[in-house]
């Protein structure tokens, strides 16, 4: 074990799903180096488990954005996680490039997580072109991405915003009622 921590690359490569996925979180703790970066990108494109290349995706997120391209083939991977990890490492990239991406995610994917991910990544962007999506996704959407879609308009400054997390605060459901109820609290201590 303590090889894997003082020279996690050569255990990118390892047979056991476990011991790759720890040496991407080792890589990643550690920064990534040039060498790690391209074994964790190969791993993105070649695991033959989606929760590895899943988590490989992700770590792409702390690469300044050296390895968009990789993201970019990665978004039509079949595994629903690995699509939930590209929009999460572009949202932690602030890669505007891919809002149109992301707002096709966030509206129309099958599974919620990654629709989550693409609104939080919407939000962490704050491109313009997301603002009619996200205000239809607030009041429209399954509670979960409502709620994100709450927390994501957050960065916008228009007029529809506030009405919009104003209704939220209305919401049948609690979850979203409370994120709402939370960034109401803030506007009015501004």
């Amino acid at each position: 074990m303590v090889r894997l921590l003082d020279e996690p690359v050569p255990f990118l490569d390892h047979p056991d799903t476990e011991v790759r996925r720890l040496a991407i979180s080792v890589c990643v703790a550690s920064g990534l180096t040039d060498e790690s970066l391209v074994a964790v990108s190969r791993l993105v494109e070649d695991d033959p488990d989606g929760a590895v290349r899943a988590m490989a995706a992700e770590s792409l997120g702390s690469a300044g954005g050296r390895m968009v391209a990789v993201l970019d083939a990665a978004r039509y991977d079949d595994d629903p996680r690995v699509r939930e990890a590209v929009a999460t490492a572009y949202g932690d990239l602030r890669h505007g490039a891919a809002v149109r991406w992301l707002i096709d995610l966030a509206v129309s994917d099958g599974d919620r997580a990654g629709r989550e991910a693409a609104v939080a990544a919407l939000g962490a962007i704050g491109d313009d072109e997301a603002l009619p999506v996200l205000l239809d996704l607030v009041a429209n959407a399954p509670p979960q991405v409502r709620r994100r879609a709450v927390v994501a308009l957050t960065v916008f400054d228009d007029p529809a915003v506030e009405p919009a997390i104003r209704e939220a605060a209305r919401d049948r459901n609690p979850s979203v009622r409370e994120a709402a109820e939370m960034v109401v609290g803030r506007q009015s201590d501004q």
